[in-house]
């Protein structure tokens, strides 16, 4: 029996085993006459024998490595899986394996079934063998998959992390069920709690695939608090369902129902926001496009990446939200030839509409509109047009002030209210960010990197019949950017930086500052 899904069995036929499948030897139609030889070698003395043995397994893989041996799969045995359904993994990997007509084209396609199996995240491990087909069909060979379920099916995890975006930090954990009904099914619950008051409850239920449905499932319901007092004068809460209709390595659709509540206890909102306190359904179908070429999502050296997103909300409902939100994000990283560098440069730019009757004289939702600021790298998170270094989260864009009260600080002086960033219609951001080691041994060993780095973005209104008003020479005139240098600390989860953002451009009201920054970010 020899191991098909150890790719190190190619380079060294030592360790392969003292025996050659049948299927190997006969695969080309020629008649085994070994059957002699093995005989004859008992009549040998034990290193003869060993030596015979070892020179014949060394032929047989160095005419695998020379010329195509045809074979062909005569059987799928399964093993090992007391709770997962054998059809799950036949679907999974059984015609990737009978599509085999060579040896060479076997052993490749048992990695790539190791890898799909090991994938399902319901298994220890995954071991994948050839073994020699029934002796009245030669040129055959038995495929046999023996897979190790986990004693106990129940994980679990908890931690505390930055969520810039919700201002705060946050303490999470979350519980897994592995393979409740043996179609790798993992249920699992969520619960996050922020010292801000931002909270999210989750349930959910993902299948990789269901029956003759070859794409994998995804069904999940959330609640989620947030507050954005500080920022925009609101607190959202939402109720939801979210549903994975469609999910390979390049695409995705998605479909939401959500009960979405905004109030605002200070009182103090702007005109713009108190427009949309209340209670709205949201009823959207999202689908993403997706390839990412790069070679890290923590420090990218060579590559490129490429994200479209489209989202249209209002299906099946004349009452709730209706607009339509596109968004595009490229990225490339470019290698060069000293202390290990790597230029990464990245565009983004996405538009929201409203879908109204007269739609340009109507208002997008503010919790859909795109936002810039916050600590987030730009560099790890594709598909996300906010982070823009040196700007507070939602510090920038238009804005609007906020309800005066009648009254006098305490210096006597009239209060001056506050402004709520309401977000931006049309967004468009970009960056370039060179990375490079650092002189000390200890510190490159250890991933610790240096990187300069330039951002730019800007954002403005086009509903409500600010189109009228939108000018593209004072949109570039406009341009918010940062420079600064920064040391980077990568781990197996997120990646630190600490920069120090030098703002080059900000408008009146934007909430930049020149000086140290933190930044926390997932890939």
């Amino acid at each position: 029996m020899a191991n098909a899904a150890d790719p190190a069995a190619d380079q060294n036929p030592k360790d392969a085993g003292s025996r050659v499948p049948e299927p190997w030897a006969g695969a080309d139609g020629e008649v085994a006459e070994e059957e002699d030889e093995y005989e004859d070698e008992e009549e040998l003395d034990e290193p003869a024998a060993a030596a015979l043995v070892r020179e014949k397994v060394q032929s047989v893989f160095r005419r695998l490595s020379t010329d195509p041996v045809g074979i062909r799969v005569h059987d799928v045995i399964i093993r090992g899986n007391a709770k997962t359904r054998d059809e799950l993994i036949e679907a999974e990997v059984a015609d990737l394996l009978r599509s085999a007509t060579t040896v060479q084209d076997l052993l490749s396609a048992a990695a790539d079934a190791s890898a799909r199996l090991r994938g399902l995240d319901v298994f220890e491990a995954v071991n994948i063998t050839l073994d020699a087909g029934p002796p009245e069909l030669p040129g055959t060979t038995n495929v046999v998959i023996e897979v190790v379920e986990p004693a106990i099916p129940l994980s679990g995890n908890a931690g505390v992390y930055s969520k810039p975006e919700a201002k705060a930090w946050s303490v999470e954990g979350a519980v897994k069920w592995k393979n409740l009904a043996g179609y790798a099914d993992i249920w699992d619950a969520s619960v996050a709690y922020g010292f801000d008051q931002t909270t999210e409850v989750g349930v959910g239920v993902s299948l990789p695939r269901f029956k003759s449905i070859p794409t994998p499932l995804m069904a999940r319901a959330s609640l989620l608090s947030q507050d954005w007092m500080k920022f925009s004068s609101y607190k959202e809460r939402l109720l939801g369902l979210s549903l994975g209709l469609l999910s390979t390595r390049h695409h995705d659709l998605s479909y939401n129902l959500t009960w979405r509540s905004l109030t605002d206890p200070s009182r103090l909102a702007s005109t713009s926001i108190r427009r949309q306190l209340g209670h709205n359904l949201l009823s959207a179908l999202k689908y993403t496009y997706k390839i990412d070429q790069r070679d890290s999502h923590i420090r990218p050296t060579k590559g490129y990446a490429f994200l479209s997103s489209s989202q249209v909300g209002g299906l099946w409902d004349n009452k709730g939200l209706k607009f339509f939100r596109q968004e595009f994000d490229v990225r490339a990283a470019v290698p060069f030839g000293f202390w290990n560098a790597a230029l990464n440069v990245g565009v983004g730019a996405g538009v929201i509409l409203p879908l109204a009757r007269g739609f340009m004289n109507s208002s997008t939702p503010v919790t859909d509109r795109f936002n810039l600021g916050g600590h987030n790298s730009p560099v790890c998170s594709l598909g996300g047009i906010s982070s823009l270094l040196g700007f507070r989260t939602r510090g920038v864009g238009p804005t609007e002030p906020r309800r005066l009260v009648p009254g006098e600080s305490e210096d006597g002086s009239p209060a001056v209210p506050g402004r709520d960033y309401l977000g931006g219609d049309l967004a468009v951001s970009a960056f370039a960010d060179l990375s490079f080691d650092l002189p000390l041994k200890v510190l490159r060993d250890a991933g610790i990197h240096g990187h300069a780095f330039l951002t730019a973005g800007n954002l403005a209104k086009l509903s409500e019949g600010q189109y009228k008003n939108f000018s593209l020479d004072e949109f570039r005139r406009s341009f918010r950017s940062t420079a600064g240098v920064g040391i980077i600390l990568p781990t197996k989860l997120f990646r630190v930086e600490v920069n120090y953002c030098y703002i080059l451009k900000q408008s009146q009201h934007d909430s930049g500052k020149t000086g140290i920054q933190f930044s926390f970010s997932s890939p």
